[in-house]
């Protein structure tokens, strides 16, 4: 059974792996001042990051990591640390996607219940959880919030952070954090998951920090750039952000991507719902 450790977007993904990367090509890294989301926004690799194209991404992700070739689909790119390699135990990576449902308001932010969402999507992934064993995938279990979410207005950005279990009887030590951050953009959202051991919070809140500071919307597709009356707008606002089962009333259909790095475990939870990937128990 793998090891569970650690929803699409711009995801950080600390995971490791019981060996090394897999053989294949070599991968082709990119520096300095990049394009992304199709150049609605800057990447500023610095010294620190290194940037892979949607090619490079996809050969991590599905041959790396293990992960079915559709898992890929929607990747834009990856993030990579200079001097660590994805495939490894010790490294990481960035997928960088974003979703383009339109202009998220936020508006309902400040008024948000985050105790009563948590129920919320509690029971949703519980509900869930006897399709997936019916499936031949272990249950997973939404323990709480590993960090309360806080919604930033003047940077238009969302924090969060989630304790899950994997299967029955996990230990606390071996509990997957995911710690997200959704950036909003004038008619998209751009998305960074941090999935980790819940030992690892620290780091992860700390490592995210100086990505957000290196990866920025351009003028023009900034939240404030918006146009009210022909800009596409979402059906939800903050609350759909986080991944909340109730947000299905709205008429948002459940969606997800559970990602598999050799020994670790990256889940990605969209709106509460099923994944359309799951971990095997017998993997």
């Amino acid at each position: 059974m793998m090891k569970p450790l650690r929803s699409g977007g711009l995801a950080l993904l600390l995971a490791g792996s019981a060996g090394s990367s897999a053989a294949g090509p070599a991968l082709h890294y990119q520096t300095g001042r990049l394009p992304v989301l199709g150049g609605q926004a800057t990447l500023d690799t610095g010294k620190t990051l290194r940037y892979l194209d949607a090619a490079g991404a996809r050969q991590v992700i599905v041959d790396q990591w293990g992960n079915p070739p559709e898992s890929a689909e929607d990747v834009q790119g990856l993030i990579v640390p200079a001097g660590l390699e994805p495939g490894t135990e010790e490294g990481w990576a960035i997928v960088l996607t974003e979703a383009r449902d339109g202009h998220v308001a936020d508006d309902d932010a400040a008024s948000l219940n985050y105790a009563q969402l948590m129920k919320d999507m509690q029971a949703g992934t519980e509900e869930n959880n006897a399709a997936r064993q019916e499936a031949g995938y272990e249950p997973v279990h939404l323990i709480g919030w590993a960090e309360t979410p806080r919604y930033d207005p003047a940077a238009h950005k969302i924090y969060w952070a989630k304790e899950l279990a994997f299967g029955e009887g996990a230990a606390a030590g071996d509990h997957t954090l995911n710690y997200a951050v959704r950036v909003l953009g004038r008619d998209n959202v751009m998305e960074l998951n941090a999935v980790a051991g819940m030992s690892q919070l620290p780091q992860v809140k700390r490592d995210m920090q100086a990505v957000l500071e290196q990866v920025t919307f351009n003028a023009g597709h900034r939240y404030e750039d918006y146009r009210a009356g022909s800009d596409k707008t979402a059906a939800y606002g903050v609350a759909g952000l986080l991944g909340v089962a109730a947000a299905k009333k709205a008429g948002l259909l459940a969606g997800g991507l559970l990602f598999l790095k050799k020994g670790w475990v990256l889940l990605l939870a969209a709106l509460g719902g099923l994944g359309r990937l799951f971990k095997r128990r017998d993997a």
